[in-house]
């Protein structure tokens, strides 16, 4: 009797354990350009109240024969003519319970002024994000990768 609930409160610890961390996301990311393969921003990925993740540019990545935009001139309201730095481009993220995978979030690309669609999947490590936007279905999307900065 006494080793089956052993063996059950180790099997409910290690679920615990692997449901945490496959929800935690929070922290601050390197994204990576799809195109180029080169840094273009720190993001900070927060956990909000409503058990939601939103994300926010905390730094621009400086990049040779780059001059980084200081303001939103393309984007819809309210991001119009708002400063790049600082602003929230990832909102409503969800995790799919039991998997490492997050969904039904927005991102708002600061450079071309475009909102797309977003989901997300954590790697077995945790460090690393697979962004993938797109706008209606998820085949005609691009992917993007962030590798986990704290």
């Amino acid at each position: 009797m006494i080793k089956q609930f052993k063996f059950i409160s180790a099997i409910c610890f290690a679920a615990a354990c692997s449901s945490a961390s496959a929800e935690d996301i929070s922290g601050v990311w390197q994204q990576i350009d799809d195109k180029t393969g080169a840094a273009k921003a720190i993001i900070e990925i927060k956990k909000e109240s409503n058990n939601t993740f939103t994300g926010t540019i905390v730094k621009v990545t400086p990049r040779p024969g780059y001059t980084p935009r200081e303001t939103c001139y393309k984007c819809p309201a309210p991001y119009t003519n708002q400063p790049i730095l600082g602003m929230e481009i990832l909102k409503g993220l969800q995790h799919v319970s039991g998997t490492d995978n997050y969904e039904k979030g927005r991102i708002m690309d600061p450079l071309s002024g475009k909102l797309y669609d977003a989901k997300m999947r954590l790697n077995a490590s945790g460090k690393r994000l697979t962004l993938r936007a797109y706008m209606g279905i998820s085949t005609l999307g691009r992917s993007q990768t962030w590798i986990r900065r704290d």
